[in-house]
């Protein structure tokens, strides 16, 4: 068994494909621009800028500004992991607004309401 197929199978959140641009934000910083690779209930995994800078414990702030609509997703954050091309973001937390909208788009893209349910009890354990 490949370790990619075993990090799913402990991942209890479902990765969304989710292709738009976003912004990281963080201490004195500029805000990165970053591409949102996917998403879940529990974090995202974004492009890694060429000037990007992380400390351990840093927080940050993803913004993911959804296309066509004046509705943005905000999610503070700590990074998860790095590799050379992406790096993956844990939510720490979620306003109510940016969690609906998250909801929304977990929901139309799962399709399957008890896996949803079953994500949504994951993360209050």
């Amino acid at each position: 068994m490949s370790d990619h197929s075993t990090s799913d199978e402990r991942r209890h959140f479902k990765r969304i494909h989710f292709d738009c641009d976003a912004f990281i934000e963080g201490g004195s910083e500029e805000p990165w621009e970053v591409h949102l690779v996917d998403i879940s209930l529990n974090g995202a995994l974004v492009s890694k800028p060429a000037e990007w800078k992380a400390a351990d414990g840093d927080k940050y702030l993803l913004r993911i500004e959804l296309s066509g609509e004046e509705v943005e997703i905000r999610m503070e954050c700590t990074v998860a992991h790095e590799s050379e091309d992406h790096i993956g973001v844990h939510c720490e937390h979620i306003d109510i607004d940016s969690a609906a909208h998250l909801r929304r788009i977990v929901e139309l893209n799962l399709g399957d309401p008890e896996l949803l349910n079953r994500e949504l009890s994951a993360l209050v354990q």
